[in-house]
């Protein structure tokens, strides 16, 4: 990591060589909410398929092996190799993050009333699918026995409080997000700290869709994951075939970078979930797409 610049804030360090254009636009749309991309993706699941079987098969566990594990690998090591996707923006200035992390919520129960965890998950350049199958299977262990993560109790705590007195924390709480200075206790597992946050609705049986940004925090891209689904797919000839598929909903921060680097990046992503034995190799190695 470089050595830290008057400017830098604790999680990311601030860009200073930005064209005219990405200088004025955190002035002129200071808001992340204002400034969400949409991306669909549709991803032919055969390869994941074979590939997640193949990997139950050498590897029998309780915890098997999933395609959201490979999505997330997939994501985790897109952000790594594209670091423009990697950046937020804050205060009107814009910084590169110092992690790849991931994070998603976990359903404790499935019923109305079940409870939800949080996920986060800091990636290294020497991760690859399987530490991050084994990162989610710890998690999942964790939050389903309630050993909860420190934002998860810090809300408990602030909700416990008198009403007058949590919503005067929140406020100083925001000024200091806005500045880039809240605790690390509030903010280590907090999601919308993360490089990319993940929603599996079809886990739910729900159609995929999108989710918003927020102007909390610093997260940028967010990935909604839908129910699969058999579709027709149709080969350079022309021949049909039903193939099982599943829909990607991406949110991004259109300020982040321009279409073409969105359009690279998504090549990429592509490739990898194409190939998911690509994902054993380390996050920082590069593949060619």
């Amino acid at each position: 990591m470089a050595k830290k610049r008057f400017g830098d804030r604790k999680d990311g360090a601030l860009i200073r060589d930005l064209d005219s254009m990405h200088f004025i636009m955190p002035h002129i749309f200071p808001n992340r909410c204002d400034n969400e991309a949409y991306i669909s993706e549709r991803i032919d699941l055969e390869a994941i398929n074979k590939y997640v079987a193949k990997k139950n098969a050498e590897n029998p566990d309780d915890f098997r092996y999933t395609m959201f594990h490979i999505i997330v690998a997939a994501l985790i090591k897109t952000i790594t190799l594209r670091p423009k996707m990697n950046r937020f923006i804050a205060n009107k200035n814009y910084y590169q993050r110092n992690y790849v992390s991931a994070a998603f919520t976990i359903k404790k129960q499935f019923a109305d009333d079940g409870a939800e965890g949080l996920a986060f998950l800091y990636a290294k350049d020497t991760d690859n699918v399987e530490t991050v199958h084994e990162y989610i299977k710890k998690k999942v262990t964790d939050s389903r026995s309630n050993k909860n993560g420190s934002t998860e109790d810090s809300m408990d705590i602030m909700n416990k409080l008198p009403r007058f007195l949590s919503r005067f924390i929140i406020w100083i709480i925001t000024k200091l997000d806005k500045h880039g200075i809240c605790p690390k206790f509030l903010i280590e597992s907090d999601p919308y700290y993360s490089s990319v946050i993940l929603s599996n609705i079809g886990s739910i049986k729900l159609k995929c869709g999108y989710h918003h940004l927020a102007n909390w925090g610093t997260n940028s891209v967010f990935c909604v994951i839908g129910e699969k689904k058999m579709t027709a797919v149709f080969d350079a000839d022309g021949n049909m075939q039903m193939r099982e598929t599943v829909d990607l909903g991406l949110t991004i921060d259109e300020r982040l970078a321009d279409g073409y680097y969105y359009s690279r990046t998504i090549k990429l992503l592509k490739k990898l979930l194409e190939n998911p034995e690509l994902l054993e190799l380390p996050m920082s190695e590069e593949v060619e797409y």
